[in-house]
């Protein structure tokens, strides 16, 4: 889960579906019916491929706007990708990155290139969901739905700070999350921006295909929308790998209501030993001392120009490597420079590699010549005038949602337990101020259908928590769970390069083997050579030993971090 700004397709083209009269003692007309006849046409895509992704073929999908009433409104177009099976192909793959609101098209290249043995067999199917636009697109047709927040709507002050419980404060906190739901709402297209519309287009999909089965890969979000899609076509499903699951048997926004909780975990239990390793002589030689370290940077960085909520927030959702490297930039820049003294070298040339290439990356310079300053000029507040749409369609819109009220009673409970994000998360929801009903149902995971459902789960994800993987099993007997002891980070299979991992996913995948509930081994954390095990939800075994992963090259870590922040 993450809180993207994903743009939306608000590509429309003019259809008119003309249904014939129906005897009274014929069954009832499909909604697919006046759109399974479409022939795809495959050409180039929009977007440019990562430098080691496989190319990729790309064509769009006509569906309708409301496929409860396919006749009513101009129909919508999703563009979906593909990398043909270069081997004897046994059906598809269709993927998706989580979000809501990640563009999937260039993903089916990605992890092609990553799992070789796998798209010997199957075709990857890439697919830019209804509310994202066309990956790399740039015409007003191929974008997506975007909330403009009219600007004398927001806080003018660059200083917000959550920690601040003044009535002037919440008040100042809520004028974004009232805002943007007001503006969302507003659009005509979102009640049309659902996992229950989307899953509909993944059915179109398999039969435009001409599949007989829809295998299905998704990440986050995507376990969601997976599990859906099997609930609402079980007889299409074909086999469905969840990756950092959400429960998909309870609430969508429970898992972002969970951000605080595990958010802290990580970043107590596994973030902060992993920078005493790191950085002992600035940030202190144990968690405690690190964490003391850490809020005196907090305060220096507001002399500095930077608000609390957004130094926070550098530390919020860490779900990829590249995101530690980040939160690690900063914070060694600023106990450095409380020290007077330039940021120290890392423990290995591999980790200072990774925090060079993401200081130049972020900040423009290396590491030995970042200041405060640069980082405050760069990690500013979010622009809330532009606020992709897809996110809170999907979230507020799914189900039911809770008020403002509890969002604020919420912050009171979980910001003194959870202060890195549990005061701010509460003030900061938009589904807080959503008033709109769903317009349809969820169902949840029949029985028949759960031994088609292969969940893999990291202890540490601080976005999609254990917890609420393990939920959505204990509401789904006869799922698996793959757990990988002492990972950190957000998305396993294909991410990590963990061989137990992907070797498990992909038995299931090419043999019709599932496993059944395993364990398997961390890889070690960036510039590491071992795993430092941690005490948490995942019981540990002595029979496991610690896996040295494979490398970590970009593709795999830009995959990885575009699946826990999509753009």
């Amino acid at each position: 889960m993450h809180r993207p700004i994903a743009r939306v397709a608000t590509a429309l083209t003019a259809a008119v579906v003309c249904t014939a009269a129906v005897p009274v003692a014929a069954a009832a007309a499909s909604p697919f019916d006046g759109y399974k006849d479409q022939q795809l046409s495959w050409g180039s895509c929009l977007f440019t491929p990562a430098e080691g992704s496989l190319p990729a073929e790309c064509a769009l999908v006509t569906v309708p706007r409301d496929w409860a009433n396919p006749g009513a409104g101009v129909d919508l177009r999703v563009s979906i990708s593909r990398v043909k099976a270069t081997g004897e192909r046994t059906g598809v793959l269709l993927l998706n990155p989580g979000g809501p609101g990640g563009q999937g098209t260039s993903l089916a290249g990605d992890l092609a290139a990553l799992q070789p043995a796998v798209v010997e067999k199957y075709d990857f199917i890439g697919m830019d969901p209804r509310g994202t636009g066309q990956e790399g697109g740039t015409q007003p047709e191929q974008l997506g739905l975007v909330c403009s927040v009219p600007t004398d709507r927001l806080s003018k002050r660059t200083d917000l700070d959550a920690r601040d419980r003044s009535a002037d404060s919440i008040a100042e906190h809520h004028k974004a999350p009232r805002a943007i739901a007001e503006a969302c709402q507003s659009e005509a297209l979102t009640p049309y921006i659902t996992t229950w519309q989307t899953a509909h287009d993944m059915e179109l999909i398999r039969q435009l295909l001409g599949e007989s089965t829809l295998n299905y890969l998704g990440y986050s979000y995507g376990t969601w929308l997976g599990a859906k899609y099997t609930s609402l076509f079980p007889a299409s499903a074909g086999k469905v790998v969840l990756d950092s699951s959400v429960d998909w048997q309870g609430r969508l926004q429970a898992a972002f209501e969970d951000f605080p909780v595990i958010g802290q975990r990580q970043f107590d239990q596994v973030f902060l030993p992993w920078m005493t390793r790191t950085f002992p002589e600035v940030v202190g030689s144990t968690p405690a001392e690190a964490k003391r370290t850490w809020e005196r940077v907090r305060a220096y960085l507001k002399t500095q120009g930077l608000s609390g909520d957004s130094y926070d927030m550098v530390f919020v959702g860490m779900g990829s490597s590249l995101r530690w490297v980040l939160g690690a930039l900063v914070f060694v820049l600023g106990a450095s420079e409380i020290r007077g003294e330039a940021p120290p070298a890392a423990r290995s040339a591999d980790q200072q590699a990774l925090l060079d290439a993401e200081a130049k990356a972020k900040f423009g310079v290396p590491m030995a010549r970042l200041t405060a300053a640069k980082v405050a000029a760069a990690v500013a507040e979010n622009d809330y005038t532009k606020v992709g749409g897809t996110r809170y369609a999907v979230a507020c819109g799914d189900q039911p949602t809770r008020s403002a009220t509890w969002y604020k009673a919420l912050s009171n409970r979980q910001g003194p337990r959870y202060p890195l994000f549990g005061w701010a998360y509460g003030l900061s929801e938009p589904c807080g101020f959503w008033s709109d009903a769903p317009q349809q149902t969820l169902p949840v995971l029949p029985a028949a259908a759960a031994g088609k459902v292969l969940v893999v789960q990291g202890e540490f994800d601080p976005q999609t928590g254990y917890e609420q993987a393990r939920s959505a099993i204990r509401a789904a007997p006869g799922v698996s769970i793959v757990s990988v002891d002492d990972s950190a980070f957000h998305g396993q299979y294909a991410m990590e390069g963990n061989p137990c991992v992907d070797g498990m996913v992909n038995v299931f995948l090419l043999r019709n083997s599932r496993p059944g509930n395993a364990t398997c081994p961390g890889v070690p954390l960036p510039g590491e050579t071992q795993v430092h095990p941690v005490s948490g939800p995942v019981k540990q075994t002595s029979a496991q030993a610690t896996l040295a992963g494979l490398p970590r090259s970009a593709l795999r870590a830009a995959v990885q971090d575009r699946i826990q922040s999509p753009r």
